[in-house]
């Protein structure tokens, strides 16, 4: 069995046709070609846009000159009602000032000081689904409501369960569905001086989720001031001078901080999550050497991590299929020429980890669920050339290695303690606005092994 697959497009369509299936789903949008095309062109009467397949151009963009190739503002437009000036949106001397502060914090030592909140934040999920074997789950919910606990376990040491993080957990919520990933500035070249305009209910509760934030935020720096501060992200983050100016985070910059973090951190891992239990309900086989291998979870230690390699390269299966962040857009500073195509300076380069990870001219098996492919010459190949689920090079997601401990081993957990199985006739169909998430929920059975 493939797994589920969203239907193309027709090759040629109208400007507004594409917008209105745009803003439905990105993925069914693209034309079928995408998935064979070493660049596709794209012409709309504001501005030019270029998908990039072929690995050499991909590595051109993100990893050789990152700065020629600064971040496009078009798509993320939308969110800066919510992020502010966050990392996010960034690009310059700005960005390359937000990662000197942010960085060290998720370095490889951090990981360890992180796991015991994930284990906690693991086996609260395990528990809270006790009480829903038997009937069809949900379990985007649940998985985001899990991603949810890890960020607030992690960055400040307190569970959803707090007052403040379930305010902000549920008022985000509520923030994705009334904001769509697109508004007219992603499609009009609007000046930087004209207002930009989103709807009513959205500002308001973006502007809540923020105030909630700096609760948090000030609550922290009070205990930073007075020593009692625990040694967790937050306190790391906005205790970090930049070693080239000398300067912490502002309050207004650390609210932008943790709303990315909350955002990227949360809203991905519960994607690829979500899409990795449905794999494992769709291939049972593979659900039980899983099962079997998280045999290892022996105790709150950081030690059982290596040990969980079938976990680890199923997630990362996972990652190709349904990459949380379907395209990622940057923007030409100067005129290009790539395959003998010229690209005006302005054009908008599109790298769609989705089109790139099912690259029919690349991959062995691109539509197929194989995780063995990890281990193969083309699966070795296609990893170092033409896998970016977190990005790459200087502009690589920062959580990365956090999100590749915490998924694999909520996965374990998860399996170690349940049997899920598919529910008849509701198989999801991937759809992509913020993230890669179903068009009507994942559900699953859940059996207590």
């Amino acid at each position: 069995m493939i797994p589920p697959k969203p239907p193309s497009r027709e090759d040629r369509v109208s400007l507004l046709r594409y917008v209105r299936l745009f803003r439905q789903d990105i993925l069914s949008a693209q034309p079928a070609r995408l998935y064979r095309a070493w660049m596709a062109e794209f012409r709309t009467p504001f501005f030019r846009s270029f998908l990039l397949n072929q690995p050499d151009l991909v590595k051109t963009v993100l990893k050789d000159r990152p700065d020629d190739f600064p971040k496009s503002g078009r798509v993320s437009e939308g969110l800066r009602p919510l992020l502010g000036n966050s990392v996010f949106l960034t690009n310059g001397a700005v960005w390359k000032r937000q990662r000197r502060i942010i960085d060290p914090a998720f370095e490889g030592g951090r990981l360890r000081d992180t796991f015991p909140a994930m284990w906690q934040a693991a086996d609260a999920m395990v528990a809270r689904l006790a009480h829903r074997t038997g009937a069809p789950v949900e379990i985007e919910e649940e998985t985001s409501h899990a991603a949810a606990d890890v960020i607030f376990r992690t960055l400040f040491s307190i569970p959803i369960e707090h007052e403040v993080a379930g305010q902000v957990f549920s008022q985000f919520r509520q923030y994705q569905r009334s904001q769509p990933i697109l508004n007219i500035a992603a499609f009009v070249p609007l000046p930087k001086w004209m207002p930009r305009f989103f709807r009513k209910d959205t500002r308001a509760t973006a502007k809540s989720i923020r105030a909630l934030i700096a609760q948090l935020t000030d609550q922290r720096m009070a205990e930073i001031t007075a020593g009692t501060a625990p040694d967790d992200l937050a306190t790391k983050i906005m205790t970090t001078r930049d070693p080239e100016t000398g300067e912490t985070f502002s309050a207004e910059e650390m609210v932008d901080q943790v709303a990315i973090f909350f955002l990227a951190g949360h809203e991905t891992s519960a994607s690829a999550l979500a899409w990795t239990l449905y794999l494992m309900a769709l291939y049972p086989d593979w659900q039980e050497k899983v099962a079997q291998e998280a045999a290892a979870l022996e105790g709150c230690d950081f030690r059982v991590m290596p040990k969980l390699r079938l976990s680890r390269d199923v997630f990362r299966e996972a990652l190709r299929l349904y990459p949380p962040v379907p395209m990622m857009v940057r923007q030409a500073t100067c005129p290009e020429h790539f395959r003998d195509r010229d690209v005006p300076k302005g054009s908008q380069m599109v790298i769609s980890p989705w089109h790139l990870h099912r690259h029919e001219r690349l991959w062995d098996n691109p539509d197929g669920f194989d995780p063995t492919r990890w281990g193969t010459e083309n699966g070795k190949t296609c990893m170092r050339d033409a896998y970016v689920p977190f990005s790459a090079g200087s502009r690589v997601c920062t959580g990365a290695g956090f999100a590749m401990v915490e998924g694999p081993l909520i996965l374990s957990k998860l399996l170690a303690a349940y049997r899920v199985t598919r529910v008849e006739g509701r198989d999801p169909m991937p759809v992509a606005h913020l993230t890669v998430r179903s068009d009507k929920g994942i559900w699953l059975r859940l059996e207590r092994r």
